[in-house]
């Protein structure tokens, strides 16, 4: 028993400013007021330790700066909102990719809710993390979130990809003072490089015979959108966003893929490139095309077949910006950037583009024709764009800029490359139209 003062405190109890140090047992603790609040800290069973702590924390209580030790504990759900808030109001990532972080850490939210005694980002160790991942092997879900498929249990990169991102939310937790003083991310101590992936879905490109095959299957509308993607690897977003005039250059022969944010669309890694066409793909398109001037480069069905006109045909880029501007005040100043976007698939929709779901239900329907009904994604057709280059030995550095991934400082694959590296536009041509040589039964059926 330690002994008393005349006043009652222990003579074990050691002030330093504003906090007081104190012995229980064998352990000393520092306790103090920070904000009003009573903030009580284990230490450790040095003295001298906890002397250099609490004079620390006392420097930072008089000058007003959060005290070291303190945190602010939050329970999940509520670490996950602030955490999407803060991609959304912050970093401004796409609406997708917060719809895609929304999904992935909707799995921990239903594990502490439950299933783990955990319910607060504080209370969450190593052992609840790894209990989690052996949860994910069990839940089953629908691919793709689509409520007619039936659920089947996440793949190894579904499993990853969530622990990946609830790491991320974990360091921002961290960042913002969440987590408790040394408190290691648990998401960061599980070892994901080192989880194998053996159930991926398998990439099965078309041989040459089944290329052809593909082709002669389209019809009218089907084949010069499904030749453009596998000529220019353009992604499924990318192709039914493209516009007239700015998006083509009939002079240059070159598709430009921009960012439209005064349309409410971003490309995935919002990098802008520009992508070299055969003369073959050219004629193509100005026979799909015809003599319109505006509007999407492709028009839904029934709009090519004259069934009937968009709603908002012949209206330029800058037309299509104010009908998109005049919808949106109509909800009033504070609209989300998800009302915003849903708003901008109504005005592209109504200027005649094409969704992107129905280019994979089209993509289907050949495929079936053809007997290749476990063939159903149209990004095949950009695998495919991208082996033609891998196999003419184009260039890395150009392979990358006609993919239209990401560099930068903190990418990996050619990383700091991308930065000092520039490449002219003959270069880049030349090496693509090498690359296309290669195709010669897409080509042939260009030609018909």
């Amino acid at each position: 028993m330690s002994k008393k003062t005349a006043r009652g405190r222990s003579a074990s109890n050691r002030r330093v400013g504003r906090v007081t140090v104190y012995l229980r047992g064998e352990v000393w603790y520092v306790y103090y007021y920070e904000k009003g609040q009573r903030v009580r800290r284990r230490v450790g069973g040095a003295w001298l330790e906890a002397k250099q702590l609490a004079a620390q924390v006392n420097a930072q209580l008089a000058t007003g700066a959060p005290a070291m030790l303190s945190f602010e504990p939050v329970s999940i759900p509520e670490l996950r909102r602030r955490w999407l808030d803060h991609h959304d109001h912050v970093l401004r990532s796409s609406v997708a990719t917060i719809r895609r972080y929304r999904a992935a850490t909707d799995h921990l939210v239903r594990f502490v809710e439950n299933g783990s005694a955990v319910k607060s980002a504080d209370g969450v160790a190593l052992s609840t993390a790894e209990q989690f991942a052996c949860y994910l092997r069990r839940v089953k879900a629908s691919p793709n979130g689509h409520p007619n498929t039936a659920p089947r249990t996440l793949r190894d990169k579904g499993v990853i990809f969530i622990l990946e991102t609830c790491r991320a939310m974990f360091n921002y937790a961290a960042k913002h003072r969440h987590l408790p003083p040394y408190h290691e991310n648990p998401f960061a101590q599980i070892e994901l490089d080192r989880i194998p992936i053996e159930d991926a879905k398998p990439i099965d490109l078309f041989t040459p015979e089944q290329e052809a095959a593909f082709w002669t299957a389209c019809d009218r509308w089907q084949f010069p959108i499904f030749l453009t993607m596998a000529l220019t690897g353009l992604r499924s977003g990318e192709l039914v966003h493209l516009l007239l005039p700015d998006d083509i250059d009939w002079k240059a022969r070159v598709i430009r893929v921009r960012n439209k944010p005064d349309l409410g669309w971003r490309t995935k890694t919002r990098n802008e490139r520009d992508i070299p066409i055969v003369q073959e793909l050219t004629d193509v398109l100005h026979r799909t095309i015809g003599g319109r001037r505006n509007g999407p480069v492709f028009l839904r069905r029934r709009f090519v077949n004259r069934q009937d006109t968009p709603i908002l045909s012949g209206c330029d880029r800058h037309q299509l910006a104010a009908e998109l501007a005049r919808r949106s005040e109509a909800l009033g100043e504070e609209y989300t950037r998800l009302e915003e976007t849903r708003i901008a698939k109504h005005v592209w929709r109504d200027a005649g583009a094409i969704k992107e779901t129905t280019l994979r239900v089209e993509f289907m329907r050949v495929t079936a024709k053809i007997g290749l009904t476990h063939v159903t994604c149209p990004k095949l057709l950009r695998h495919l764009f991208a082996t033609s280059l891998q196999e003419a030995n184009v260039d890395p550095l150009i392979r990358q800029e006609l993919m239209g991934h990401a560099s930068g400082r903190n990418n990996g694959g050619l990383g700091m490359t991308t930065v000092y590296t520039h490449t002219r536009d003959a270069t880049r041509r030349s090496q693509l139209e090498t690359a296309m040589v290669t195709r010669k039964r897409t080509l042939e059926a260009a030609r018909i």
